[in-house]
């Protein structure tokens, strides 16, 4: 149930507690898809067409990121349960496959996959790259949305690789470097372009 840094097992839990990690999983989806489904309703409700365009975007990312999630830490709990079924037949002390090194390779995979769908996201208040630069206008979105894009799937790459060749600590605060990294890059670039298309419309 719980390893130290070392990936010493400090804590063995009944068979039981097994359905708990299943069960969370199964609520936070919930979750994301009773969100889409609540951005449906307001595509429903829409009086334009660019706002109903705008919720139905939202619904359709909220969905990809719920289906995501569910899918990497599900194939997460696959691997705890092989590696917990692996090393109390061996009687090992230490668990024998780092869990954090293949989550941070998942979680590499869905910063890509998720970078993929970005730039096709109408401007909304909910998914994307959202400052107040980048939701100036259509415009900055869809270039602050493609940047980021960009950065988030570089940083996807960037963490499948570490986690490649480094263990699960070292991989995890490389993750989390790279996705900070990639948040100030595109935040500023976002202020660039928002700057740049005010610059445009006071000169015109």
């Amino acid at each position: 149930m719980h390893h130290d840094l070392a990936g010493n097992t400090d804590r063995w839990g009944r068979k039981e507690e097994s359905f708990v990690f299943p069960i969370i999983i199964l609520l936070v989806t919930l979750f994301w898809h009773l969100l889409a489904y609540a951005f449906e309703k307001k595509a429903a409700q829409a009086q334009t067409e660019k706002k109903q365009m705008e919720a139905k975007s939202s619904a359709k990312f909220l969905y990809i990121v719920g289906i995501l999630e569910a899918a990497m830490f599900g194939i997460m709990h696959c691997f705890i349960l092989y590696s917990s079924c692996k090393q109390a037949n061996t009687g090992a002390s230490k668990t024998t496959v780092d869990i954090a090194r293949v989550s941070c390779i998942l979680c590499g995979i869905m910063l890509i996959a998720l970078g993929n769908y970005m730039p096709k996201a109408k401007k909304n208040s909910a998914v994307g790259l959202r400052t107040a630069w980048s939701m100036y206008n259509d415009n900055t979105w869809r270039k602050s949305n493609r940047f980021g894009a960009i950065c988030i799937m570089i940083a996807g790459f960037l963490t499948i690789i570490t986690a490649a060749f480094t263990n699960g600590m070292i991989s995890t605060i490389f993750l989390l470097i790279y996705l900070l990294f990639a948040t100030i890059t595109a935040t500023v670039y976002s202020k660039k372009v928002c700057d740049r298309e005010k610059s445009v419309r006071f000169r015109q």
